[in-house]
């Protein structure tokens, strides 16, 4: 045998071992697939969707309507002299932000002009009273003699007795009376005070600055009264009686209570405060109706531990009418054609229900769900009435009301 044909056996001889390894690889593997077992199918089971839920009770609830607006006094005026001349005082608090109480001047003009036209109107009625005493006293004169000559006989003239010059003396008397008590006043003018207790906003004048009738020197509000206007829709009306103005014989005024809040300082601020009327018309811009809130004696360290000072932006809560039997729940768990699901025995029943008012992240509902019915508050993709439910506790209506302040 050649070389060649020596190559081709040995060729041969490895190609029948590769083949020989094939064949026996495919037996072992027919082999054991042969003697695997089939997999046991496991039927899985349907798990019910998990929803959130909370009881539910009824309850007795006073509502509550919330606003807005800012504080601002109720008097407000700008201080005007009505007399001339130099400031030559001002009050210690004079200044802008200053406190002053009624009847305190806050500026003083010169006061010497008008001392001096006192002491001149009161000589002047002096002379008067003289003129008209001594009218009087030869009045008396004419009557006696006209009486000693004429018995029982009128006089023929009032000039006889000096009727007219006693009455031009009594005139030029009460004219001179009367420009004595204007050259009073006008001194009593020249300490320039306010009638009520209050606040300085802004100031014009100083010491030595010369001031006129007219010209305003300051702008002040009062401190008695804070009020607040706010905004409401016409339906917010509905859970208050508004007071259109009135007031009692005393002065006082029966609305309904507020509570102003404001945070201020880093703190959360509050005031008590009275509604005690509505303004004379509806805004015809945006429609709304507007209600005065007032709060009195604001700056009263012993009723506020921070004023209410004009300016600050405020929330208003108003005490408003109570609602009996009614079942409170956070807004989204109401759904949008007016029904809420409720979990009983397992399973979600869609329950129409009545709303009697939403307000504040709440909806009161006054029929349709009953006390101790639990609401679910989850929200599903695809709900079918009498579906199975899991119901997992959620917190309660109450925990979520500071959410929704």
């Amino acid at each position: 045998m050649n070389k060649s044909g020596g190559i081709l056996m040995k060729t041969l001889f490895q190609l029948l071992l590769v083949a020989a390894a094939l064949g026996m690889g495919v037996l072992i593997f027919m082999f054991l697939a042969s003697r695997k077992k089939p997999p046991i199918k496991k039927e899985k089971p349907v798990v019910n969707p998990l929803v959130e839920g909370i009881t539910v009770h009824t309850e007795d609830i006073q509502m509550i309507v919330y606003g807005f607006g800012t504080a601002e006094p109720k008097v407000k005026v700008q201080v005007v002299p009505q007399v001339s001349g130099q400031v030559v005082n001002c009050h210690a608090n004079f200044v802008e932000g200053g406190l002053f109480k009624a009847g305190e001047p806050l500026v003083k003009v010169d006061p010497r002009d008008y001392e001096l036209a006192v002491e001149n109107a009161e000589a002047i009625v002096t002379q008067a009273d003289y003129i008209l005493k001594q009218e009087e006293s030869e009045g008396l004169v004419a009557k006696t003699e006209w009486e000693a000559l004429h018995p029982n006989e009128e006089p023929s003239s009032p000039l006889v007795l000096r009727i007219p010059q006693i009455k031009n003396a009594e005139a030029q008397l009460q004219s001179a009376q009367a420009r004595l008590s204007r050259a009073k006043l006008d001194l009593e003018r020249t300490a320039v005070s306010m009638p009520f207790d209050g606040r300085v906003a802004t100031k014009n004048v100083d010491l030595g600055q010369y001031v006129t009738p007219g010209q305003t020197i300051a702008t002040v509000y009062g401190t008695d009264i804070i009020e607040i206007v706010v905004p409401l829709e016409d339906n917010q009306l509905e859970w208050f009686d508004a007071p259109l103005g009135h007031t009692n014989g005393d002065g006082s005024n029966n609305g309904p209570e507020a509570l102003i809040t404001t945070d201020f300082a880093g703190e959360n601020r509050s005031w008590k405060a009275t509604i005690v009327r509505t303004e004379g018309q509806i805004d015809p811009t945006s429609r709304m109706i507007k209600v005065v809130a007032e709060v009195t004696d604001p700056f009263e360290k012993k009723n506020h531990n921070v004023p209410l000072t004009p300016g600050m932006f405020v929330n208003v809560e108003i005490k408003g009418k109570q609602l009996n039997n009614i079942i409170r729940v956070p807004r989204y768990a109401l759904r949008s054609d007016d029904t809420v699901w409720l979990a009983r025995d397992g399973k979600l029943h869609v329950q129409p229900v009545k709303v009697a008012r939403r307000a504040k992240g709440f909806a009161y509902i006054s029929s349709g769900v009953s006390d101790g019915d639990v609401v679910i508050t989850s929200t599903l993709d695809v709900v079918i009435d009498q579906m199975q439910i899991r119901i997992q506790p959620a917190e309660s209506a109450d925990s979520d009301e500071e959410v929704a302040k």
